[in-house]
């Protein structure tokens, strides 16, 4: 019983680790940040090895090669983590797409596939298609979601709307006002003020899996949070926009709420609801997928991949799940590991298990 606690104490403990995430992505861009090594293998990898996954009781972190090896632990004969990379192997093809990546966000303006491609030495043909594996989406569709983070931190602090926009590197205001809604949500104006002049309505509940909060706006529903805290997810909600008008649901909202509720507590009857979903075009594809598998079934994080058109982007769709905001409506806890395990989940693993279990129930 004893050694079983310590697993599950070690289990939990690796899976609250953020480099967690990055080794279920095979993130490449964690590459050279840190590595980890698998107790029942002797083995230690770089964060995007495509090696069979271990499971989180045997994983150990470490800040350098040497750290691992003075642990005792030798390098993965399929990563090869002790050298910079292999002749056209994933180790090589991982770092190439991480250094695109870092080129892609220093630059004032995002490089063409031409220039990218020669950097990596590939042909453009080549290039792009070693990116999307790697990453699982377009350098394009990189540059496009880079730019949206961007002009978000330029909205909080830039003077006006203009110099965010341009600052952020789009080409056209234009251009950039014709997508804000799916980026941001809302106007510019609104956006950088905090949610100003924009009301969201929202209402705490209680649920078998703790305290839920649901949120909506003008769109639809813009977050569903679950938590032990009901106050706690309150101001999550208030600090998303602080200047925003938040305020208590009515009754017709307040039977919003009992939707979501029952779609907890009974998932297999389905519930139709009016979603205010924003994120970068992967993201929305991997959302798609995610609400088509059926309550009482699983799909791994690879075959999801395959759904959307990118077969090896695991690790992208394990970060899309990461930045889902609307639980159970998205059902992200749907989504497990190749070999049927756990992965983390943004709301407690916990929850995902006891979500998986009462799904599973006949």
């Amino acid at each position: 019983m004893s050694a079983i606690m310590d697993k599950t104490i070690a289990a939990t403990a690796t899976e609250r680790d953020p480099r967690w995430a990055a080794v279920l992505a095979r993130d490449p861009r964690s590459d050279g940040r840190f590595w980890y090594s698998v107790r029942t293998t002797g083995v230690y990898c770089r964060p995007s090895c495509a090696a069979r996954r271990a499971r989180p009781e045997n994983v150990r972190f470490h800040a350098s090669r040497a750290d691992a090896e003075r642990a005792g632990f030798r390098p993965c004969k399929r990563c090869r983590p002790d050298q910079p990379g292999r002749p056209g192997g994933h180790g090589q093809h991982a770092a190439l797409v991480a250094e695109a990546c870092r080129a892609i966000e220093r630059a004032e303006r995002a490089p063409d596939l031409t220039t990218l491609a020669a950097n990596a030495g590939l042909s453009p043909f080549h290039f792009h298609r070693v990116f999307k594996a790697v990453a699982g989406l377009t350098p394009k569709a990189y540059a496009n979601a880079h730019r949206a983070r961007r002009v978000r931190g330029e909205l909080a602090r830039s003077d006006s709307v203009t110099s965010a926009i341009y600052d952020a590197g789009y080409h056209s205001s234009g251009r950039f006002y014709a997508q804000a809604g799916d980026v941001l949500g809302m106007t510019p104006s609104r956006y950088r003020a905090g949610g100003a002049d924009t009301a969201i309505r929202f209402a705490v509940g209680e649920c078998s899996l703790g305290a839920i909060l649901v949120a909506a706006s003008a769109r639809g529903i813009c977050a569903i949070s679950l938590g032990d805290d009901p106050d706690a997810l309150a101001r999550d909600l208030q600090d998303r926009f602080p200047q925003a008008e938040v305020i208590g649901g009515d009754a017709a909202f307040e039977a919003l709420v009992a939707q979501v509720v029952g779609l907890v507590e009974a998932p297999e009857l389905g519930v139709d609801l009016p979603l205010d979903v924003r994120g970068t075009a992967f993201q929305q594809r991997v959302w798609d997928a995610l609400r088509g598998i059926p309550a009482g079934s699983t799909a791994s994080y690879s075959e999801i991949a395959r759904r959307v058109g990118a077969p090896g982007s695991a690790r992208a769709v394990a970060q899309a799940c990461a930045s889902n905001r609307l639980a159970v409506a998205i059902p992200c806890h749907r989504v497990v590991r190749n070999d049927g395990a756990l992965s983390g989940y943004r709301w407690g693993v916990e929850r995902k298990r006891a979500m998986l279990e009462r799904e599973a129930q006949p």
